[in-house]
């Protein structure tokens, strides 16, 4: 956050030419901004700390860690990909007081959350867009900044635990079924697939998110 404070100047040539100091957060006004989509408290940060310059300029950089609210669309799981929004604003100054103005362009701010998004987890991050609009609420305005996030699922654990199981299966019911075989071992196979398919069907159902209106078409099939 960067913002500029024109109470808070100084000249650098009668402080031991100082241009810049860092000081609490709770110092100085700062702008209290809120995530909509926010659900549970926020960790505090350790780093309540902003960067003062000699001409009312105040930077900070406050990390933490967040939970939001998002839909989940399965239909194509797990060969999906979810978008999800976090939307940035102040509800206690209207548009006439604070305006909210991204610094760095979509694609740089994209290119510096790939470098910090942690790649050994399911979700792979593929893109961010940002979108800038005032919102009216009970007569007033406000800015609102939000965030569209899309993220990819990484497939290859479903894939290995439950594609590939349930295609070897099918495969094998279509070789016992036209086999030169008996009757009755073909019966004895086609129990032995069946309890298969019942096991991987208890696997898909503790794989399977369950947070979504239409159900995934690999649980349907």
């Amino acid at each position: 956050q960067e913002w500029t404070n024109n109470l808070v100047t100084w000249d650098p040539r009668d402080f031991c030419n100082i241009s810049k100091v860092a000081l609490p957060l709770d110092t100085y006004w700062s702008p209290p901004l809120f995530i909509l989509q926010e659900v549970g408290d926020q960790k505090p940060s350790k780093l309540e700390y902003s960067v003062v310059t000699h001409d009312g300029g105040f930077n900070t950089t406050l990390p933490f860690q967040v939970t939001v609210t998002c839909g989940l669309k399965i239909l194509r799981f797990p060969f999906d990909t979810q978008t999800c929004n976090v939307s940035v604003s102040s509800f206690l100054y209207p548009v006439t007081d604070l305006v909210m103005k991204k610094k760095r362009a979509a694609a740089e701010m994209k290119k510096i959350s790939q470098s910090y998004f942690l790649t050994d987890g399911e979700w792979k991050f593929t893109n961010l867009s940002i979108i800038e609009y005032i919102e009216g609420i009970e007569n007033m305005e406000f800015c609102i900044m939000t965030f569209v996030i899309s993220m990819e699922r990484r497939p290859i654990l479903y894939v290995l635990n439950l594609i590939l199981p349930t295609c070897a299966l099918y495969l094998l019911d279509m070789a016992v079924l036209f086999g030169p075989i008996s009757l009755e071992e073909k019966v004895n196979f086609q129990i032995a697939i069946i309890l298969g398919s019942s096991m991987l069907a208890v696997i898909l159902n503790n794989m399977l998110p369950t947070s979504s209106n239409e159900p995934p078409m690999i649980g349907t099939s």
